[in-house]
């Protein structure tokens, strides 16, 4: 059971992470965001910031799915890898400043991770049959 717990807090993660990719690279790849390099205006990172709340609802509702047992438990545990990295982000901004984007979206991002990734576990349980 272990290891399914493992593979569940991955793949939360993994579909949060290619979810997000994916849909910047279509983004910058359609001239939505401008090119690689080129900072965004505040309203571009907001929007960033949606789906990116939305990918990580969906990476909490993919973890509590695929917990062998007490998913909440598993989507926290993803919540706390999640900020975790997201932290590392506000370091990564530190260094770029406001070159990087604004401070509020480098800090939005492991400030939601638990609130979404929750969010998407209470999902599982109220939208999936009893186990």
């Amino acid at each position: 059971m272990k290891g399914r717990s493992v593979l569940a807090v991955i793949a939360g993660f993994v579909v949060t992470a290619i979810l997000s990719v994916a849909t910047d690279a279509v983004l910058h790849a359609t001239n939505v965001f401008p090119p690689l390099g080129v900072r965004m205006s505040d309203g571009l990172f907001a929007l960033a910031g949606a789906y990116r709340a939305v990918f990580t609802v969906l990476g909490g509702y993919t973890t509590a799915r695929l917990a062998p047992r007490a998913p909440m438990r598993h989507a926290m545990a993803l919540a706390t890898i999640g900020t975790i990295t997201g932290a590392l982000g506000i370091m990564v901004w530190a260094k770029g400043g406001d070159a990087m984007g604004p401070l509020w979206y480098a800090l939005s991002i492991p400030l939601s991770a638990f609130p979404c990734i929750g969010a998407g576990a209470w999902l599982a349980g109220r939208l999936s049959p009893p186990r």
